[in-house]
């Protein structure tokens, strides 16, 4: 099936905003043409500009942090945490082999962190290295506003190969207030006011037993929001021009390549931009990582970048999380999971040479140009012309030539930064609210600081 075919892996979610829209209840839909609020006369009640809040532990302070046992802060240019003496051993069984081992591990738990702005939403995503016979596991605990604790949420079983375990996200999580929709951690029931107000996040780091090995995590953070309902949102002015030259691939050119990765090429949107953007970085992957992939197929980083995205419960390769943490396995790249608010914010990266992918959910006709429409496609935006208009890196095109795609500025947006939309048959559906991937250098210049900062990305 074609990813522009499939339905959100948020369906449930969408319903929730279906019934809430037949009810009455959400709020009206903006005004287009208006400015975006930020604030109000009364700064005891003022509206904080950006509706996210992104917190990262990254420094060689921030794992010495928090509360370790058998794991170690590791100091050097690229700071980490790592297994020193193992707590203990535990078994696990992956119930995508049924293969049970015995793993040594060591955990490590972030302070509290109370969220500026309380969140419907929250997606944890990290960056590590997990040499063979390693793997982690990333959880988060909130705290809600009524005071109530939620459990603790597995977001990730993660390794960067495939060897020991199937990386994988963990379904049937819920407390009847929060649920866990494979990587992202959302409230039942907005409506009701109730949000995440503060949140721990939780590593674990296992290694086979009687071995030195052990994963280094470079980065963890999670992204929690509150991107108001709405069906439009407000018309930004133009302000960049500017193109980056990023590479181009095509995900149609691998259909019936490796089925058991999420059906072949027409459902790698999401490795394909970000084979894109690793690409534009300088990652390279070498011929004996590449060389499990049939000589016949061209391009076959595109088919590497499927395999070691997929999900192997979502069983696809558009875990938001996890392809952000493949393209940290590259030497010296970051990669998160956020939301922009706006093209000019976006404009802001792009002018320090950051590209963005970019998810967005549309009718044919919502996006000119395009020639298809979709339930959720990712895309890399490199950059906007002398109008204002956006330039992206479409994988669904018919061949590499052909994936550089000018679209309106305002179409463009609107797909991109909605929450509500309506879906083919007329029934109201989710929308991404500016969910996006930023890929970047380990040590950004002061230029591309400067930019993640103003966007709320910590470095």
């Amino acid at each position: 099936m074609r990813r522009a075919e499939q339905p959100s892996r948020r369906t449930v979610l969408a319903a929730a905003v279906a019934a809430a829209v037949t009810a009455g209840a959400g709020p009206a839909a903006a005004d287009p043409e208006a400015p975006m609020k930020t604030g109000t006369a009364d700064p005891a009640r003022a509206v904080p500009a950006r509706p996210v809040d992104n917190r990262a532990w990254v420094s060689y302070t921030d794992w010495s942090g928090g509360t370790a046992k058998g794991t170690r802060a590791v100091a050097g240019t690229r700071p980490a945490l790592a297994i020193a003496k193992p707590a203990g051993t535990v078994s696990y069984t992956d119930p995508h082999t049924g293969k049970t081992a015995g793993w040594e591990y060591g955990t490590w738990t972030s302070p509290l962190h109370r969220l500026a702005v309380p969140a419907t939403e929250a997606i944890v995503s990290w960056n590590a290295r997990t040499p063979a016979g390693t793997w982690i596991q990333a959880e988060i605990k909130g705290t809600y506003t009524d005071g109530t604790s939620t459990p603790w949420y597995v977001m990730a079983r993660w390794a960067s190969g495939d060897q020991d375990i199937r990386r994988t996200s963990v379904d049937d999580q819920s407390d009847g207030k929060s649920t866990v929709w494979t990587d992202t951690l959302a409230i039942d029931d907005p409506s009701t006011g109730l949000r995440l107000a503060s949140y721990r996040l939780r590593l674990t780091l296992y290694r086979k037993p009687g071995t030195k090995a052990t994963p280094k995590v470079w980065r963890l953070g999670a992204m929690g929001s509150d991107v108001p309902d709405r069906f439009t949102v407000p018309a930004s002015a133009p302000g960049l021009a500017k193109e980056l030259a990023v590479p181009r691939y095509s995900q149609e050119i691998h259909k019936g390549q490796y089925p058991e990765y999420d059906n072949g090429g027409e459902a790698w949107c999401s490795p394909t931009s970000s084979q894109m953007v690793i690409e534009y970085w300088g990652g390279r992957l070498t011929d004996g990582q590449l060389d499990w992939v049939d000589p016949a197929y061209a391009d076959p980083q595109v088919c590497h970048a499927a395999r070691f995205t997929y999900d192997y419960q979502y069983a696809g390769c558009g875990n938001w999380p996890f392809n952000a943490a493949y393209a940290a396995t590259f030497k010296d790249l970051q990669g998160v999971v956020t939301r922009l608010g706006s093209l000019t914010e976006l404009e802001t990266l792009i002018a320090a040479g950051i590209p963005a992918i970019t998810s967005q959910s549309f009718l044919k006709e919502e996006l000119t140009g395009a020639g298809y429409g979709t339930a959720g496609h990712l895309m890399a935006v490199i950059g906007f012309t002398a109008g204002g208009d956006v330039i992206a890196n479409d994988p669904f095109s018919a061949s590499n030539e052909a994936v550089r795609r000018v679209y309106r500025r305002r179409e463009f947006e609107n797909i991109w930064l909605r929450t509500k939309r309506y879906n083919a048959s007329g029934k109201v559906a989710s929308g991404t609210g500016g969910i996006c991937y930023l890929y970047f250098p380990a040590r950004p210049s002061a230029a591309q600081r400067k930019a993640l900062a103003a966007v709320g990305v910590r470095v």
